[in-house]
């Protein structure tokens, strides 16, 4: 499989670079004053400076939970999402939806959290421990 790119808004290069790289670990790749480049597990993601806030167009109920809408993320293994769950708790991260099992015991079993980066871009990172759940009807 390619590497996915995706591009969006940040209000501050710094907040974002201290988030992306001291809280997510991502690895930095090229930057200039006004965008930078981020390894998101393998994945391109580049923040580009905007003085416009990011707005949720609408949530969506899913498993009895608001999931904002837009987001965006990585599906990972189960032992990387407990790390990185681990990991943001540690930071003082503030969840939108904290950590938990999603449909729990049903076909796609998935453990989920929410959150947002310093400029209030949601993401949402998922782990699953067969990822044949992913697309299990």
């Amino acid at each position: 499989m390619r590497p996915f790119h995706l591009a969006f808004a940040v209000h501050e290069l710094a907040a974002a670079r201290e988030f992306y790289v001291g809280v997510l670990g991502c690895g930095e790749g090229r930057s200039s004053d006004t965008w930078i480049d981020f390894d998101l597990y393998g994945y391109q993601i580049t923040v580009h400076l905007s003085g416009k806030p990011a707005v949720d167009v609408v949530t969506s109920d899913v498993d009895g939970k608001p999931v904002p809408i837009p987001h965006f993320g990585v599906v990972l293994a189960m032992t990387d999402w407990k790390a990185l769950a681990a990991r943001l708790e540690a930071a003082g991260t503030k969840f939108g939806i904290a950590p938990y099992v999603r449909f729990e015991g049903q076909v796609g079993e998935q453990a989920t959290m929410f959150f947002r980066d310093p400029s209030g871009n949601a993401l949402e990172f998922k782990g699953f421990a067969d990822d044949a759940g992913l697309f299990a009807h």
